[in-house]
């Protein structure tokens, strides 16, 4: 049988500690990768013939089938696949191996073959979605079912297209789909979902409800999953008053909302800002007795940090932590920022530990306790965190320094200061922005820098590129110094030319402020003499 080809060339990087005959695994950054574009499928894999449960390049062929014998003669027994088994992987990894090289093309690989077996079709399948080269799967596709016509059948249509929607190829899925009709094959319901879907995904909502209609005059009926979806993308697009309408159609349609899509509609309100929309459907998932997924709770939590509602937002918190759902770093800062922010110091320290309880002791946690007591100026709370990380043999970093230094810079307690000054070198931490900062800041109100200075000089850290290595959370409590306000005001007068041409380092920065203050001051004299002849 003659095959046309027609093949487009795209370039793969493959990873070079790999095996090159191993099938290509998922991105490690991507777990879940069969449905990347969704939270809301029900807890079964659309896709079974895609897991790395297939992964081929790990198996080898067993001593079973040597007739393997112990010294006393007995025959030994050892679980095994079949011999056929075997040979069929070592065909898939010859064939993962050709597909690997710098521009090969399936479909030339399949002219050479003659043909793949299901298992090496959906290998390659496979390979071209991990490659991101799913265009491609359609032409492959198309080849491969008409060397053998029985392959034209509901069940690759189905799982083709809906492997093309979840990429977001919905052309080639849209011509598979008309294609399957001329054929007259029936599509099922998971089908139309997927073309529904992808049109939604992508904000092209006319053509999905044309494709919704299209199921219903086929006396498909929509299911949850169905309207899911179309919630989701309405929610993507910011489009909330079409998301109650969604709801009010499935409701009219005899399509009960189900746990799954009030916990959906309860994240997409949550992420808008729509408090009063969120708390009604939460109500409603409590007065049904329905669950309400972690992802859930955290969107509600995140959602009452973000406009700073304190006792909601400790309510929320609470519902998480007794769900024993760890947090992300991100939404920590949140929470942190509220607290601050309300001046309620001490709540820092309990959501470090907190924190700690689920994920272990990590930089944040520790730099949320340091900020506790140094927010509420302890020297005995600081020390006893200091203490802690030395038992943990936990090093210090410059945020753990910057912290501490703020702290008595704050109560002007230069004795210490001074002392932690000269215990970074020997804690191999490197002075960023905001230590300098502090270090002026302290000059400008009586301390003696000197020693400091003529150290950072001697060990050349004041010729180093400038950094800012401090955790944001230090400016929300302590601010701004001075020093470091006059560098961004200084900076921004700049012109843009000038700011890309230099290479700013500690020392040019510092000369820059001392100039412009140098400037500033006598500007100021200036004004002073003229007023004072007027």
């Amino acid at each position: 049988m003659a095959l046309h080809i027609q093949c487009n060339y795209i370039a793969f990087t493959w990873n070079p500690n790999s095996n090159p005959n191993s099938s290509p695994s998922p991105s490690p950054s991507n777990n879940n990768f069969l449905f990347p574009k969704t939270t809301l499928t029900k807890p079964y894999r659309k896709f079974p013939f895609l897991t790395t449960q297939n992964s081929f390049s790990s198996l080898q062929p067993s001593p079973a089938h040597s007739n393997a014998k112990t010294p006393d003669g007995n025959a030994t027994s050892y679980p095994t696949l079949p011999v056929e088994t075997f040979y069929e992987h070592q065909s898939i990894r010859d064939l993962l191996g050709k597909l690997s090289k710098k521009n090969a093309c399936p479909l030339l690989i399949l002219r050479d073959d003659g043909d793949w077996t299901k298992d090496q079709f959906w290998a390659v399948v496979r390979f071209l979605k991990h490659a991101s080269r799913s265009h491609e799967i359609l032409q492959v596709f198309d080849t491969w079912k008409n060397i053998e016509k029985s392959r034209i059948n509901e069940f690759y249509y189905e799982k083709i297209i809906g492997l093309l929607g979840e990429e977001g190829v919905i052309e080639e899925a849209v011509t598979l789909f008309l294609e399957m009709n001329s054929h007259g094959l029936r599509p099922s319901l998971g089908t139309y979902n997927s073309i529904i879907h992808g049109f939604a995904e992508k904000g092209n909502f006319d053509d999905a409800l044309f494709y919704f209609n299209e199921m219903k005059k086929s006396n498909l009926a929509p299911e949850t999953d169905t309207y899911d979806g179309l919630i989701q993308a309405y929610g993507r697009y910011k489009m909330y008053d079409e998301m109650g309408m969604c709801v009010k159609k499935m409701e009219l349609d005899g399509c009960s909302p189900d746990h799954i899509t009030y916990n959906l509609l309860i994240r997409e309100f949550s992420q808008a800002g729509l408090l009063k929309r969120m708390e009604r459907l939460y109500q409603t998932v409590l007065s049904k007795k329905m669950d309400l997924q972690s992802s859930t709770l955290v969107a509600m939590l995140e959602a009452y940090a973000r406009f700073g509602i304190l006792e909601k937002m400790e309510k929320a918190y609470r519902r998480v932590l007794n769900s024993k759902t760890p947090l992300k770093d991100d939404v920590i800062r949140k929470l942190a920022r509220v607290y601050i922010g309300n001046h309620m110091f001490s709540r820092l320290d309990y959501l470090g530990l907190d924190v700690s309880s689920t994920v272990g002791a990590t930089d944040l946690v520790w730099c949320l306790r340091l900020l506790s007591h140094a927010c509420l100026l302890s020297r005995k709370g600081m020390d006893s965190i200091v203490r802690e990380m030395e038992e943990a043999k936990v090093s210090w970093d410059v945020t753990v320094a910057n912290i501490i230094m703020l702290a008595y810079l704050k109560i002007k307690d230069f004795t210490h200061l001074r002392a932690f000054l000269s215990q970074l070198p020997s804690h191999r931490v490197k002075p960023d922005m905001v230590t300098v900062g502090i270090l002026f800041d302290a000059i400008s109100i009586g301390f003696d820098g000197t020693v400091a200075l003529e150290t950072w000089r001697r060990m050349g850290d004041l010729y180093r590129p400038v950094e800012m290595n401090t955790d944001p959370l230090v400016f929300a409590a302590f601010g701004k110094g001075h020093f470091l306000r006059t560098c961004e005001e200084v900076y921004c007068s700049l012109e843009p030319q000038a700011r890309e041409k230099r290479k700013w380092t500690y020392h040019s920065l510092i000369d820059l402020v001392l100039k412009y203050k140098g400037r500033e001051s006598r500007s100021q004299g200036k004004l002073a003499h003229q007023r004072y002849l007027c």
